[in-house]
């Protein structure tokens, strides 16, 4: 090897050095904090990053249900499903989801903002989001993320 060569981390190196954060969504801006977790879970904040590698770090979101949305978003932005049958398709505004299922509303903002390919379902798998203060991850000792 030359002496300018990247040092790349195996994956065992990679799983060992993972964190938990924890994040307090609440009177948060939907998309900048979709952001901040995107990048933490891809673990671009690292200096070891490496985007073949599935590097990222756990991310707890706590208060989901006080998350702010900035204009006429709660009524003009729309969420579409379909079912895969004939008239399946089913739209909801932000605010009837955010009725429902609060914690959704940041999982499908965070999920845009992944890469798509195969690791986006491996990353999502590391995001836990709960309504409320309470979580169970409490014995993971996870670092408070100012966002």
């Amino acid at each position: 090897m030359f002496a300018g060569s990247t040092k790349f981390l195996s994956k065992k190196e990679a799983l060992s050095q993972r964190k938990w954060y924890i994040v307090d969504a609440k009177g948060k801006v939907l998309g900048r904090l979709a952001s901040k977790i995107a990048i933490i879970l891809q673990g671009k904040h690292k200096p070891t990053y490496t985007p073949n590698q599935n590097m990222g770090d756990f991310v707890i979101v706590i208060n989901a249900r006080h998350v702010v949305l900035t204009g006429k978003k709660w009524k003009n932005k729309i969420y579409r499903f379909h079912s895969t049958y004939p008239g399946g398709l089913k739209e909801m505004t932000a605010e009837e989801l955010h009725r429902k299922f609060p914690e959704r509303l940041i999982y499908f903002a965070v999920k845009g903002m992944l890469p798509k390919n195969f690791q986006r379902w491996r990353m999502l798998k590391r995001l836990k989001i709960y309504p409320d203060e309470y979580h169970f991850h409490s014995a993971q000792n996870p670092e408070p993320l100012n966002i």
